[in-house]
Formats: structure tokens, C-alpha cells, sequence
């Protein structure tokens, strides 16, 4: 029985399972996005989120409590100066999880884990989507009459065409 099961232990030990959880955040800090199996990935997301809140606040105190769970100072360093600025207006669901299909060899269920912020195809689909909206009445159709002065075109006197006289360079006019 699950009885009070809040998260999985991913078959590990709580040190395996503590480092594992730590070298990955540190790759998804460095990396924006690493491939896994989906368990990881949900272990993952969870353990990742809280440290990327605790980023926003940049003081001695945070910088320390994200160290004591990542043990990675370029990790730790990428995370307050790239990361943390661009995540700072949103107020949680920094983490994305994409499912792959399933490993060859072990039919495991794979995933990519990655920033929300840092997936360009995705943001740049997600711009042109936006352009291309536009508004429709909701259910009626406005149709517009023309005036009866733009619907017949009024007639204009024929111009004359006169050619100016062309002066090639070295030729004297």
C-alpha cells in the first residue's frame, strides 16, 4: 500500500536517489533541456521547482540553501545570472516535460524535461500564432455597404508622355 507515499524513490537509495536528482538539475540548469525516462523527469520537476523560486530572491542565503542541494558552483552561478531574470515574472510551472515514446531496449517510457523559457521553436511558434489571430463577430456577419460614389470610378484626362532628352556622360548637350 501507498499510504502516505508523497514521491517516488525511483527504486534507489535516499543518497543515490539525493545525488541522482542533484546532477540532473544541475544538467537541466546548464543545459535548458535533458532527455530521461518519464519517472525521472516527474521526480525531477519536483525536486528542480523549488530551487528555481528560491533563485528569484538573489541574496547570500539563497544562493546558499540552492548550493546545498546542488553541489555545483557553475550550476548555482548559471542559475542566478541567466535564469533567474527571465523566470522572474512568472509565478510557477517553470518546468516543461515532453513525452518521446518508449526506449528500445528496455521499452521505457522517455521524456525531455526542459525550461519553459528557454525553448525557442517553441516561443517563436507561439509569436507568429499570436500575429495570425485576428478577431471574428461573435456568430453575425456585419456586412458593409459602398457608397455610391466608390462605385463608380471617376474618369481622368489622358496625360501626354514626354520623354526628357537623355545626356550620356562624355557627350556635350
Amino acid at each position: 500500500m501507498r499510504h502516505g507515499k508523497k514521491f517516488n524513490k525511483l527504486s534507489r537509495t535516499h543518497a543515490h536517489r539525493r545525488q541522482m536528482l542533484a546532477n540532473m538539475a544541475s544538467s537541466l540548469i546548464l543545459h535548458k533541456r535533458i532527455q530521461t525516462t518519464l519517472a525521472k523527469a516527474k521526480a525531477l520537476r519536483v525536486y528542480v521547482e523549488p530551487l528555481l523560486t528560491k533563485s528569484k530572491e538573489d541574496t547570500t542565503a539563497s544562493r546558499r540553501i540552492v548550493f546545498g542541494y546542488l553541489q555545483n558552483k557553475e550550476a548555482v552561478t548559471e542559475l542566478f545570472r541567466e535564469v533567474s531574470p527571465k523566470i522572474a515574472q512568472r509565478p510557477g510551472g517553470y518546468t516543461r516535460i515532453l513525452k518521446l515514446g518508449f526506449r528500445l531496449g528496455d521499452n521505457a517510457e522517455m521524456a525531455f524535461i526542459e525550461l519553459v523559457d528557454y525553448n525557442e521553436a517553441m516561443l517563436s511558434a507561439k509569436k507568429e500564432t499570436a500575429k495570425t489571430k485576428t478577431r471574428r463577430a461573435g456568430g453575425r456577419k456585419k456586412t458593409e455597404t459602398k457608397p455610391a460614389e466608390t462605385a463608380a470610378p471617376v474618369a481622368e484626362a489622358p496625360k501626354t508622355e514626354e520623354a526628357p532628352a537623355e545626356v550620356k556622360e562624355g557627350e556635350n548637350a
